[in-house]
């Protein structure tokens, strides 16, 4: 898997190339924990193959948006899918891992056995604790599936009443991931876009009633706004027809710089201002926020979970990825985009997947809490910090040179 932060390179090293492990395997998992269908997957296998594998079997899986990234290992570090909001984050969903440690032997984890390996490979950094060759999740029921995408522009309309509308969108958006929806969404200083909204087990009709508060305050707000709603027979279908093209899908990495912030339900609701005058100075300043608003928090989830999520995603009501050009952006995105994130959402955190390579307070916006636990467990497997990953548990001590080759600390 290639990462936004570039964990999977580095200069001098040796990588471990899992792409030709492809096996597909369903089952029937039954423990104390999780008594339903099952999924087996190796390590090389992409979130287009196992779409088309479920499909074929009636089921859905919790995978990405992104078609091409690999489903086992860094993907799983979190993880947020299209139905999230119905069954959590990748994380949430791992039954068990298959993994070679650094001696060699292969070891077997899950919530009974090896379980603090276990804890730590579900989100506790790619990369990091051994060689994943497999890991197993749970596999769901697949059925209809609602889709929606709107579209409206700042030209024609007074800023002011642009900038209104985004707030009553995010000021709307509990509601919304609460009725079971993910929304993903897009906006600069010129348009606003949702595309889409996926909202599992429910029809056009159901979808139109979820945005319909958001669409009545378009219209007092005089906003000339392009919709369209749809229902899929199936996940694939509506996965075709919003992240598609299938196999490849229409989402790709490399070609832009980008940082991140979890935005609580607490911030939308007690810190709307604050965080709509960081909205508003970044996006005119060229920058596109990519929204991504979800519900990984109801009890259903996390009551039957045992992993190392950071706890920032459980209030968690959109993970916000600020993102423009490279290289010459580098340091806005890090000193001056961020923080003003930062500011206006303290006690928050940062997904790592996703996150700012050069995030300067990395240990506790990507790990929070846990990191103390993670190293010690780190250490248990990897005494020799043998692995390596940007910013990844026990990463500092290692010191890259310019030239990328590695020196202790």
């Amino acid at each position: 898997m290639i990462s936004y932060l570039g964990k999977s390179t580095g200069a001098g090293a040796l990588s471990v190339w899992t792409h030709y492990l492809k096996d597909i395997d369903f089952l029937d998992w039954s423990d104390q924990y999780y008594n339903s269908k099952a999924v087996m997957v190796g390590a090389g296998v992409q979130a287009y193959e196992l779409l088309a594998a479920s499909t074929a079997k009636g089921l859905v899986t919790v995978r990405g948006e992104c078609a091409t990234v690999g489903i086992a290992g860094g993907y799983t570090q979190g993880g947020h899918s299209a139905l999230s909001s119905n069954f959590g984050l990748s994380a949430d969903n791992v039954l068990s891992w298959k993994v070679v440690n650094t001696d060699g032997s292969i070891i077997i984890t899950s919530r009974s056995k090896n379980a603090d390996l276990y804890w730590v490979l579900s989100r506790g950094g790619g990369g990091t604790y051994g060689v994943v060759v497999s890991m197993t999740v749970k596999a769901h029921q697949d059925t209809t599936v609602g889709g929606a995408s709107l579209l409206f522009l700042s030209s024609g309309t007074a800023l002011d009443n642009f900038y209104s509308a985004i707030d009553k969108f995010h000021t709307l958006l509990p509601t919304m991931v609460n009725a079971g929806s993910m929304v993903v969404y897009y906006f600069t200083n010129t348009f606003f876009q949702i595309s889409p909204i996926t909202v599992y087990n429910k029809t056009a009709t159901e979808t139109k009633s979820i945005l319909s508060c958001f669409i009545d305050a378009l219209t007092t707000l005089n906003i000339t706004y392009t919709s369209s709603f749809t229902t899929s027979t199936m996940y694939e279908e509506h996965y075709n027809t919003y992240f598609g093209p299938l196999p490849y899908g229409n989402i790709n990495i490399g070609i832009a710089q980008y940082g991140d912030r979890l935005i609580s339900r607490d911030n939308v609701a007690n810190n709307l201002p604050a965080l709509s005058m960081a909205y508003r100075n970044i996006t005119e300043n060229g920058v596109t926020f990519i929204g991504i608003g979800l519900n990984v928090s109801s009890s259903i989830i996390t009551s039957r979970v045992f992993n190392s999520v950071l706890p920032a995603w459980r209030n968690a009501l959109n993970f916000t990825a600020p993102w423009d050009d490279m290289l010459a952006l580098q340091d806005d995105m890090t000193y001056s985009i961020i923080p003003q994130l930062e500011a206006a959402t303290p006690n928050s955190g940062a997904y790592l997947n996703e996150g700012n390579f050069r995030q300067i307070g990395w240990k506790q916006d990507f790990y929070g809490i846990n990191y103390g636990k993670l190293l010690s467990i780190k250490n248990k497997y990897d005494p020799n910090h043998m692995f390596y990953a940007v910013t990844a548990i026990g990463s500092d001590v290692w010191t890259v040179g310019e030239d990328g080759r590695m020196c202790r600390a």
